[in-house]
């Protein structure tokens, strides 16, 4: 019995041990959802949709440092932002421009990461309800496993289609799932991912298909429906009635 608390207590104190950084990429231009205002910057109920992205990721137990990935144009804007808000002025953030596509955004975050990081937590800006239980969930299974990304199982049919619009193909919906962010790695793994597919002229969706094609495995666990991203000007009307609602705290 004393032995197993012993091994409890050390695996305790290892986790607490463990450094882990999130990567939040808001570089895009946001060009779906139209207007102005870049999508990071767009008014949710009152706060900036980055803002409210950030919220959650400094509630999550295991969240040291956020790097947040911005378009250049965009840099001294948000720095402004971030230093006169009363929640996020203090906290610790690093802000790094980001490149012409999404994973060149996370490419450039990955080289901001301290050495001694152990875990990176990789998340879409444009993603505001993500939960601090989730995020934590996440880190936990990517020191077990390496590589995680969340998920929710396809509920409607799915169908391959042509370019001319002819069906092709009807996958089983049992083995398809619908992929959101936040996604984690340990850090080697990652920045190994990342820069074979420089090398190679690899290009992918998200970060866990450049780890798939490098032949890694990557755990899949649940998501939430909640955890929207707002691309669409529909999706920001959601996100407003969602808090409005009671939905979102």
């Amino acid at each position: 019995m004393e032995k197993s608390r012993e091994i409890v207590s050390r695996l305790f104190c290892f986790q607490l041990l463990m450094k882990v950084t999130a990567v939040i990429v808001a570089a895009g231009e946001g060009l779906r959802i139209g207007g102005k205002v870049p999508k990071p910057f767009l008014p949710l109920c009152g706060r900036a949709v980055v803002l409210r992205t950030l919220d959650r990721f400094f509630s999550a137990r295991s969240i040291g440092k956020i790097i947040l990935v911005i378009a250049a144009s965009e840099r001294a804007r948000c720095e402004r932002m971030l230093r006169a808000d009363s929640a996020l002025g203090q906290r610790p953030w690093l802000l790094q421009s980001g490149g012409a596509t999404r994973q060149e955004s996370v490419k450039a975050g990955l080289e901001k990461l301290d050495g001694d990081t152990d875990v990176v937590v990789i998340h879409d800006g444009a993603r505001p309800f993500v939960s601090a239980a989730l995020i934590d969930r996440c880190v936990e299974s990517a020191k077990q496993n390496g590589a995680v990304a969340v998920g929710l199982p396809v509920r409607d049919t799915i169908k391959a289609v042509s370019d001319d619009r002819w069906v092709l193909s009807t996958p089983d919906r049992k083995a398809l799932w619908k992929i959101q962010t936040p996604q984690a790695f340990r850090r080697e793994l990652i920045v190994q991912a990342h820069d074979w597919a420089s090398r190679e002229g690899v290009t992918a969706t998200d970060d866990a298909m450049l780890v798939e094609l490098m032949g890694k495995p990557v755990k899949i666990i649940d998501g939430e429906t909640t955890n929207l991203k707002i691309t669409l000007p529909d999706d920001l009307w959601l996100a407003e009635a969602m808090i409005r609602e009671g939905r979102i705290a």
